[in-house]
């Protein structure tokens, strides 16, 4: 049990010291989404895991994207084969993703980087905070401070947005040393999610206190569900996509 008792420790302390942080991140959701706006929720290698826990899943909002690598095949007409691990380290298709996407003014921006050094991520931090969209990073700040930046401009996610979300995960990630150097047993993900959850929670509980009815996802598995999400899909007809 002692993975799970370090990930559970981690997790509140996490959810502890990033109360503030998250309160501010979600009052900008829900200025946003007050204007019209939607989320969009960008990840790549594992972190596209937390843009999945923002965007399109039940509990979750509907005017809400996921923005991806993938995005230059699903919406740009490009190979698969362009699809490589080295990818998200090329600032070039930052651009190419913010294009494809169907954004607007009012849109909110979450990043998703552990590191937040790599080309792709930072520059698209760039053209979000050049666009003037509200912009919000999910990271780790240890690891990121350890780590030198990839971006031609040598900046960090970190050092871009509007609010940090520190996933408390330490320098390469992973909390269980292994005899003779080396650890194992990643965290990243758990506590990246937790604080994903934990703004959207509270973005719907910012609603509520309005007299608002947050547009919510149910799931797709329980009666009556389908019905539910096409309807209030359809008032962002042509904003929101749900890409594989």
């Amino acid at each position: 049990m002692t993975y799970a008792s370090k990930v559970l420790d981690l997790a509140r302390q996490v959810a502890e010291s990033q109360a503030e942080p998250v309160s501010r991140a979600a009052a900008l959701l829900v200025a946003g989404i007050r204007a019209g706006g939607l989320v969009n929720a960008f990840g790549s290698g594992h972190s596209e895991a937390i843009a999945m826990e923002i965007a399109g899943r039940a509990g979750g909002l509907v005017p809400s994207n996921r923005l991806s690598p993938r995005d230059l095949v699903l919406y740009g007409g490009q190979p698969p084969s362009v699809l490589t691990p080295e990818l998200e380290r090329d600032p070039a298709i930052a651009h190419q993703i913010y294009d494809l996407a169907p954004v607007a003014p009012e849109d909110v921006f979450v990043l998703i980087s552990s590191s937040g050094v790599n080309g792709t991520v930072v520059e698209l931090a760039r053209i979000v905070k050049d666009r003037g969209h509200p912009l919000i990073a999910i990271t780790s700040v240890e690891h990121s401070s350890r780590m030198t930046s990839r971006h031609p401009s040598g900046g960090k996610l970190l050092e871009l947005a509007d609010v940090v979300l520190d996933n408390g995960a330490p320098y390469g990630d992973a909390i269980l040393d292994l005899p003779g150097g080396g650890s194992y047993g990643a965290v990243s993900t758990i506590t990246s999610a937790l604080l994903a959850q934990l703004v959207v929670t509270e973005a719907v509980d910012g609603l509520l206190a309005l007299g608002e009815r947050p547009p919510i996802y149910l799931s797709a598995n329980v009666a009556g569900g389908d019905e539910h999400n096409q309807a209030l899909e359809s008032r962002y007809a042509g904003r929101i996509r749900r890409g594989t």
